[in-house]
């Protein structure tokens, strides 16, 4: 579709995620490629000329962004202004536009001036579509962090914006599904009647915990093993027994699939913990129902169940083509800057965001 439609891209550190629209707003296709930016701006060139190798040239790009986070750059706003430029490479005919959170979407040009609002704003952009359709607590458990937003009043009801007062804040928690190395989930186990340490080596992580408990979707984990082997079960068991200086013998699947529940749990306990501090500033919104989005929003629905709590996906309120709903939680902040994109035209797909976009509420510490 050269020359036409719109490309909605969140560029992350690790994956480029991209949603494509029409001139009418209307979502046709999502997508997401490996970016391994800590490798290299090239790899961001690679993913986006995977985008336009598959869908044409678009005449628009909306883009939000946390890539710039990658340690290839000296600093977050440095990060910014590297992709921002990079993607003026890639894209040099297209009209593009950067969310820039409270701001909205500024001109690429503008991006340098307001890198602080910039920086990881996706999560914004996905409340800011998702409080449309009513009030609750989002969740975008993606592969490498967790977000956690309270939704109030058909605005996000956030007490930090930047990823240090969120850290702070238990809004956001850098725990997913895919990337997080085991070791940064839990220090010891139990194992074999006792309690065993983990190792401190980058030998599995959670994609392989995901895989074994059979819960991680069919093409989320898209980067190289810890190992280089393959995804598969057996090869997952064998990295996850390393983690406690075991071998994978032939009966000792059992174990591993053991283990792997034991850590999968852990996981949704730090996720809970930093809800229950999220809810601590407002004891009302206990009642809210939990909203899932991302690769992981399967943790969200069983937390939403241990709780007694409602649940509802990111896009149950958006008009979307059923083919491709699942996808669209999974790449929720790709949709939403997409849509945010379009003067008016969400009204079509949810219930009215652009006059909320510039007037959210900021708590502060």
């Amino acid at each position: 579709m050269d020359g036409g439609g719109l490309i909605g891209l969140d560029i992350g550190g690790a994956h480029l995620k991209a949603a494509l629209f029409d001139g009418t707003g209307t979502l046709r296709d999502l997508d997401q490629w490996p970016c391994p930016l800590w490798q290299g701006l090239d790899r961001l060139e690679q993913a986006v000329a995977a985008v336009v190798a598959r869908w044409g040239l678009p005449q628009r790009v909306a883009a939000t962004m946390t890539g710039e986070l990658a340690d290839l750059f000296d600093d977050r706003a440095d990060g910014v202004r590297r992709i921002a430029a990079t993607m003026r490479t890639a894209l040099p005919a297209a009209t593009l536009t950067v969310f820039a959170g409270p701001r909205g979407l500024v001109p690429l040009e503008a991006v340098p001036d307001c890198a602080e609002a910039v920086a990881s704003a996706n999560w914004y952009a996905t409340a800011l579509v998702t409080a449309a359709g009513g009030d609750g607590v989002l969740f975008d458990v993606g592969s490498t962090t967790t977000d956690i937003v309270p939704l109030v009043g058909g605005s996000p009801l956030h007490a930090g914006y930047s990823d240090a007062e969120r850290l702070d804040s238990g809004e956001l928690v850098y725990t997913g599904v895919v990337r997080t190395p085991v070791m940064a989930v839990a220090r010891t186990v139990p194992y074999g009647g006792g309690r065993r340490a983990l190792m401190a080596e980058l030998f599995a992580t959670m994609a392989d915990v995901h895989r074994l408990t059979g819960t991680l979707p069919e093409g989320a984990d898209q980067h190289p093993t810890a190992d280089g082997r393959d995804h598969g079960i057996t090869a997952s068991a064998r990295r996850l027994l390393r983690m406690v200086g075991d071998d994978l013998e032939p009966d000792g699947l059992p174990k591993a699939r053991r283990l792997a529940g034991h850590l999968a749990e852990r996981q949704l306990r730090r996720i809970e913990d930093a809800l229950d501090q999220v809810l601590s500033r407002n004891p009302t919104a206990d009642s809210l129902p939990l909203v899932g989005a991302g690769v992981g929003r399967f943790l969200v629905r069983r937390l939403a169940e241990r709780r007694g709590a409602d649940y509802r996906d990111f896009e149950a309120n958006l008009l979307v083509a059923p083919a491709l709903r699942e996808r669209t939680g999974w790449f929720a902040p790709a949709v939403s800057v997409g849509w945010l994109a379009f003067d008016g035209a969400p009204h079509k797909h949810l219930c009215p965001v652009a006059a909320v976009a510039g007037a959210v509420p900021y708590l502060g510490d």
